[in-house]
């Protein structure tokens, strides 16, 4: 009797431990798992989105920020003039500064058609880059050009990289004379004239462009004489910030054409050093 009743309180506790483990700790922990997840889930779904949307726009503004600085300043430089402001004893001078664009260039337009003037042929010039003094005469007696004397100009206009010598249009010549003339014979300095090193698109690198100055001649008083020489199929630009001017005869067919470059001579970025064992790229001019 006592054995069947304790066979009975066991066979009743295990049914009550079996049945206490199903509906327990696996309904338990489906209910536990599918509330964690609810509740993880919605929290992580709503921040990711507002940080992923936070991070986009802070991208944006700093892309726009960057765009807008850029427009502003890409391509243009600060010209600073002094100014008189006011009159009498109460005028007083003050600094007046302005951004433009470096590089300006324009379709020379109407030209002078008359002729030229008859240059003299005297020439009396001083190459920079390579510290040489020539004088020559560019005609003969017969009013032929002196092929010994192009020879001469040719070799100071060699490029200062390669020291490659190509002959030069000796129409440009001319004008240089025609220049001189002008300005009472003042020595002219060559700052280049052909350029091995340079793209093939440049008029340096075809041998017809020269740039120069000469001492105690303001680099506009320059540009504006010489713009009265072209008849056509020319380009003349100015420089003020590196102090020259340069004149070329354009390809055939092209048509003539103004520029102003306010890029100084250490204009760009800082130059980098070289390294052991190899070259630098060479920078490229802007005519």
């Amino acid at each position: 009797m006592i054995r069947r009743r304790l066979l009975l309180l066991g066979a009743l506790a295990l049914a009550v431990l079996v049945s206490s483990v199903e509906r327990g700790p696996a309904g338990l922990g489906t209910v536990a798992t599918a509330e964690a997840k609810g509740a993880a889930k919605r929290p992580v779904k709503k921040v990711a989105k507002r940080n992923t949307k936070a991070k986009t726009k802070a991208k944006k503004a700093r892309s726009g920020r960057g765009q807008v600085r850029s427009n502003k300043t890409s391509g243009t430089v600060k010209l600073c003039k002094e100014v008189v402001v006011g009159t009498g004893k109460k005028a007083k001078k003050r600094r007046k500064c302005s951004r433009v664009r470096e590089f300006q260039g324009h379709a020379a337009g109407a030209l002078q058609t008359g002729p030229l003037p008859t240059p003299s042929g005297e020439l009396w010039l001083k190459s920079d880059n390579l510290q040489e003094e020539l004088r020559v005469q560019l005609w003969k007696h017969d009013g032929t050009y002196d092929e010994a004397a192009l020879a001469k100009l040719d070799d100071i206009f060699r490029c200062k990289r390669t020291q490659e010598v190509r002959a030069m249009d000796p129409r440009l010549y001319e004008h240089l004379s025609r220049i001189q003339d002008h300005f009472g014979g003042a020595q002219i300095e060559v700052v280049s004239g052909f350029r091995f090193a340079e793209r093939s698109s440049s008029r340096h690198y075809h041998a017809s462009a020269i740039d120069l100055r000469i001492k105690g001649v303001s680099t506009r008083e320059l540009y504006t004489y010489a713009q009265t020489l072209d008849r056509g199929g020319m380009g003349i630009g100015i420089y003020p910030h590196s102090g020259f001017i340069h004149v070329d005869y354009r390809a055939p067919g092209d048509n003539s054409y103004r520029w102003t470059d306010y890029s100084g001579p250490n204009s760009g970025k800082a130059k980098r050093k070289k390294k052991p064992g190899r070259t630098a790229r060479a920078k490229r001019p802007t005519s």
